[in-house]
């Protein structure tokens, strides 16, 4: 079993790596979580304290199964510690103990001098990469996909809480509706498109000045889907990505993918997509009438079971019905060998592993998936 090292910025690129290494020894140094709990107070982009907090809760939760320190079995057969520096092994003389990469980077260093053999070091920083091929560690450079990977897509969190500064969260969203109310509502004449200030856009995020361009173009094109979807995507990244007033954008998000399905009622990914916001917004029931809708046109929509699973087990607390969806997507994503269903099986695997412990905390892992699945009924 290789033995699998994680730096901290391959962490908060994807939360979900810890659990994309089968069969391995996954290796977080203790001085990751350090740094991960350092972005809880530090001002840095809003995304990237999310992504800490998504590692800080995959971990929590993995620690419900034992002593992270002692380790713990993941659903793909590997293994999970947490390894603080080994006392009774020397400190590379060639790193600096005060460098929080250096104790990373000794962490490999030292189970490669206690015999451990195929150790790699995971990690994005060029420092490191070079500090590391000077000591003879094994590199692996990981990167998320330009779409946004597999969590984009397939992992969704409406059940994460972001508290904010009530003061901060007033004055955002109030540049913002300004700035919209001044782009629709601009009573220039002769002229197809609102004039906004550059002093306006300099104070918006770069979704929300994504989301004012399409705005506009919508304003010169009403009917024009691609951009509507597009808008509607736009929100939809706003409400799941640890934006602040998730439920406004998921709301944004559902108006205009209705918009979008009272042309096109068959496209079954933009009403995938509007029932990921109508559950982030609460609506448990309409977000698995709208999944069921999907999946009686095409059973094997991937992303549509997976949600589904989702909905059952936040939702509803149906740990039959959800362990079902899951054990669906494992089913359809077993023998494709593309690297989105490999991605789709770690995690339904992963999922389906909680919802049968939690079902047995609850004493109900004794019970069965009614008669007929529950993609085929969906009752609500």
């Amino acid at each position: 079993m290789r033995t699998v090292v994680l730096d901290t910025n391959v962490l908060l690129s994807d939360p979900e790596v810890l659990l994309s290494f089968s069969e391995a020894e996954i290796v977080v140094p203790e001085t990751v979580l350090g740094e991960l709990d350092k972005l809880k107070t530090s001002r840095v982009d809003p995304d990237l304290r999310f992504r800490g907090r998504e590692v800080s809760r995959l971990l929590f939760e993995l620690s419900e199964q034992g002593s992270l320190l002692d380790g713990v079995d993941l659903p793909d057969g590997g293994r999970l510690r947490v390894a603080p520096l080994d006392a009774d092994s020397t400190f590379p003389e060639e790193l600096s103990s005060k460098n929080a990469d250096d104790r990373i980077l000794a962490v490999a260093v030292q189970m490669m001098r206690r015999g451990i053999e195929d150790v790699v070091l995971v990690t994005n920083d060029l420092n490191m990469l070079l500090k590391a091929q000077t000591l003879g560690v094994r590199l692996e450079r990981r990167f998320e996909g330009a779409d946004g990977g597999f969590a984009r897509r397939y992992i969704i969190r409406p059940f994460q809480r972001y508290k904010v500064p009530l003061g901060i969260l007033a004055a955002a969203l109030a540049v913002f509706a300004a700035i919209i109310a001044l782009s629709i509502y601009n009573p220039i004449a002769n002229t197809s498109q609102a004039i906004v200030p550059q002093e306006f856009k300099d104070q918006l995020l770069q979704p929300q000045r994504d989301i004012l361009d399409l705005l506009q173009t919508l304003q010169r094109n009403p009917n024009d889907s691609a951009s509507e979807i597009n808008l509607a995507n736009q929100y939809f990244n706003m409400a799941t990505n640890g934006h602040t007033a998730p439920a406004m954008y998921a709301s944004f998000a559902i108006q205009h993918y209705q918009h979008v399905l009272a042309a096109q009622p068959d496209n079954l990914d933009v009403r995938t997509d509007m029932a990921i916001m109508e559950f982030t917004t609460g609506k448990t029931d309409q977000a698995i009438q709208e999944t069921v809708f999907v999946l009686r046109s095409n059973p094997n929509h991937l992303q549509a079971n997976f949600n589904l699973g989702i909905f059952y087990w936040q939702g509803r607390h149906d740990y039959s019905a959800a362990q079902a969806q899951f054990q669906k997507v494992i089913d359809l994503t077993r023998n494709d060998s593309s690297q989105a269903a490999r991605q789709a099986l770690k995690d339904a695997q992963a999922r389906l592993a909680t919802v049968k412990k939690e079902a047995a905390s609850a004493g109900k892992s004794n019970e069965t998936t009614p008669t007929g699945s529950a993609t085929a009924t969906g009752g609500v």
